[in-house]
Order: C-alpha cells, then sequence, then structure tokens
C-alpha cells in the first residue's frame, strides 16, 4: 500500500512519528512536506496529498495540521477524495467499513500521538464493508460530480 502524508507546521512534530510507524510496518509512502515549522499554508500541503490520491498514485492518504479540520476541508474539495477527520479509533473503523475513506486528518494540537497511531492502524488495516454502503457512496458521487462543474 502507498501512503501520501502531509502536514503544516503546525503537525510538524506528530509526522516523524507517524513515519516511523509506516517504515516499521513496511508501508511505502511520500512526504509532500511541510518540513519545517516556519508558517505555512496547511491548504497547499492538503491539496497536493489528496491529489497524489485521487489520481490512483498513491492509495490512502494522512494529513495532520493543528486540529485536522482545515486540511478535511481542503482534501474534500478534489473529487474523489472521502477525508475523515477523526480523532476516536470506532470512526476511524467506522470510516473505512461504511466511507471507503481514502484519506484521515489530524489535529497534532488535540490528539495523543499514541492514540493517532492507533487510528491510522485502524485506518490503514480496515476494508471497505461495501454492499449496501456502495449506494451510499454513489450517492456521494453524483453530488460531488453536481457540484464539480
Amino acid at each position: 500500500m502507498k501512503i501520501a502524508i502531509g502536514c503544516d507546521h503546525a503537525g510538524i512534530r506528530l509526522k516523524p512519528i507517524l513515519i516511523d510507524y509506516l517504515l516499521k510496518h513496511g508501508y511505502d509512502y511520500k512526504d509532500f512536506g511541510t518540513y519545517s515549522n516556519g508558517s505555512c499554508n496547511y491548504a497547499e500541503y492538503g491539496q497536493k496529498v489528496a491529489e497524489a490520491v485521487a489520481s490512483g498514485m498513491f492509495d490512502r492518504g494522512i494529513l495532520i495540521c493543528g486540529t485536522g479540520i482545515g486540511m478535511s476541508i481542503v482534501a474534500n474539495k478534489v473529487p474523489g477524495i472521502r477525508c475523515a477527520h477523526c480523532h476516536d479509533t470506532f470512526s476511524a473503523k467506522a470510516t473505512r467499513l461504511h466511507n471507503d475513506a481514502n484519506v484521515i486528518a489530524f489535529g497534532e494540537r488535540v490528539i495523543a500521538a499514541e492514540l493517532m497511531l492507533d487510528i491510522v492502524e485502524l485506518f490503514l488495516t480496515t476494508e471497505f464493508e461495501g454492499g449496501r454502503h456502495v449506494e451510499r457512496l454513489n450517492t456521494i458521487k453524483a453530488v460531488e460530480e453536481k457540484y464539480s462543474k
């Protein structure tokens, strides 16, 4: 599985912890930045990761900013992205099972590293359930297409 990751300056401390996890578990990843704690525009990095996943070059994306909110908003503007903003393991598992989320967003200022890693593990290992959820995803896609013109 190929993972695209990105953060802004407010997520820079959690990113090395995420990278260590990905390496330890044998995931192939690409870091789309930022690479310093200098103030930057979260939308730039959220867009890069979302576009990489939407293009099919990466299977999933992981974003970190101060709250996770800004990154999730920008990622969800990219057609084909279903970004979940998660702070708990139940939501992380449910968003894969029911929403087939392909990007997840975290807030460094609101989540502990250990919990983030528990959520990442569920996000990367839980498969989409399919079934009745396919129809719901098709509805989401139709809404996206309607407003992407």
